[in-house]
């Protein structure tokens, strides 16, 4: 017996937690992607040599997609390379977080860092105090930058920017304060093993979206690749069709340009927030240097003006093609303005000055994602999860106190199925 069918639109990590959900829920589920296969912006193509699209990194405090990937069939410790959160610079700088309590873990981590001054690590830790007491809340008007105005150069170069981007893909002068705090309680400050870094082992497609097209597939799951729903219309009670097919509910998962477009003609406020969202673009580097090894299997780099790219992958320590490396360039808007080419050039400058090598790297390929996640700038509008009587959306981007990450993604997706339940007892009620 099932609960009623469902259609998901869209096949990226939002989409895979939605369609997983309602299934274990007992929906019947029919999932649209536009591509030959799911993933969304976090996947892997071509075949030799393969690549993902972009460097993703996971962390402890990811409960719903750690526990997503457990469902599907995934397992961590072969999937996963837990590191404590470690900030490591090719100049041997670093902070390092230790085992144990997260407030005594931080704390011991900053004093031990001797690259920063005296001063300038009482000062973080006052701050850092200051946040926790306000409970990691501030002025939601506030940037990063004039949250941290306190904070000397050198913290905001080495620690709170690199920070921002990587986690927000925004720039520290633009990003949201309010959300930035948000991320640092939850993963520096949740509990033991929240902030550890967790790289992925695997192919991206093979981390989340082919573990999970099998278990929708042995659970009856119909999926439909290439297919890009281009009609979306309401019925009575809360039902739907896609392309003149009925669906008793819909969930639409899809990217916030396609979920405009559907929903323009239904729902034209909701539709109108999520097309005035700014994207910020991730460009990814990959070098090749045969018989070349990083100190660590993730380094941290000072960009500038003359280098982009702020942390560097080394993919032979992670398990996967020995002497190939991923130079990640988050909140990349003004290099894509300067060009692809010019931006992997550029890289590679960097990185033949920042670290040694065996033999001279070479550029493999450069990879842009134009629209990788929200500009996450203060006062945002987000589009909420809800549309109309059973149809809600689910994806990065929707109304949530994350940025544009994975763990959002996954959470939407999970927040989404959930409301399928309640929306039968509720239909009458629309």
């Amino acid at each position: 017996m099932t609960a009623g069918t469902l259609a998901v639109v869209g096949g990226g990590w939002a989409g895979i937690a939605a369609a997983v959900a309602a299934r274990r829920a007992g929906w019947q589920v029919s999932l649209f992607e536009m591509s030959p296969q799911l993933g969304g912006r976090a996947r892997s193509f071509g075949t030799s040599p393969q690549f993902d699209n972009g460097q993703h990194i996971l962390i402890g405090a990811y409960v719903e997609t750690l526990a997503l990937m457990r469902e599907v069939g995934v397992s961590l410790d072969q999937a996963l390379l837990r590191l404590p959160l470690t900030l490591q610079y090719p100049d041997g700088s670093a902070l390092r977080l230790p085992p144990g309590p997260a407030l005594l873990s931080f704390a011991r981590a900053v004093l031990g860092n001797r690259a920063w001054s005296w001063p300038a690590r009482m000062r973080l830790l006052q701050t850092c105090t200051i946040w926790a007491l306000q409970r990691f809340k501030c002025d939601t008007a506030l940037s990063v930058q004039q949250l941290c105005r306190s904070l000397p150069p050198q913290l905001m170069r080495d620690l709170i920017e690199p920070l921002c981007v990587a986690a927000l893909n925004t720039p520290a002068r633009e990003a949201s304060a309010t959300v930035f705090l948000r991320v640092l309680k939850d993963a520096l400050f949740r509990g033991p093993g929240a902030s550890d870094l967790l790289l992925p082992r695997l192919p991206l497609s093979e981390l989340l979206a082919q573990p999970a097209q099998a278990w929708l597939q042995q659970r009856g799951c119909e999926l439909r690749f290439g297919h890009r729903v281009e009609a979306l219309q309401a019925q009575e009670n809360g039902a739907w069709s896609l392309d003149g097919q009925p669906f008793d509910r819909v969930i639409l998962a899809c990217s916030s340009v396609e979920a405009a477009r559907l929903a323009g003609p239904v729902a034209p406020a909701w539709a109108a927030t999520a097309s005035a969202l700014r994207f910020e673009p991730i460009v990814t580097v990959y070098l090749e240097s045969l018989g070349s090894r990083l100190p660590a299997p993730m380094m941290a780099l000072r960009e500038s003006d003359e280098a982009p790219a702020q942390f560097a992958f080394d993919l032979g320590q992670l398990g996967l093609t020995p002497g190939r490396f991923a130079f990640v360039i988050s909140g990349a808007s003004a290099w894509m303005e300067r060009g692809l080419e010019a931006t992997a050039e550029a890289t590679l400058a960097q990185a033949s000055l920042a670290l040694d090598w065996s033999s001279p790297p070479q550029i493999l390929k450069a990879l842009a994602e134009k629209r990788a996640t929200f500009a996450c700038t203060p006062g945002l509008l987000r589009p909420h999860q809800a549309l109309a009587a059973g149809l809600w959306a689910a994806g990065d981007y929707v109304d949530g106190p994350y940025p544009a990450t994975l763990e959002g993604a996954v959470r939407s997706g999970h927040a989404a199925a959930a409301q399928l339940g309640h929306s039968l007892s509720r239909s009458a009620a629309w």
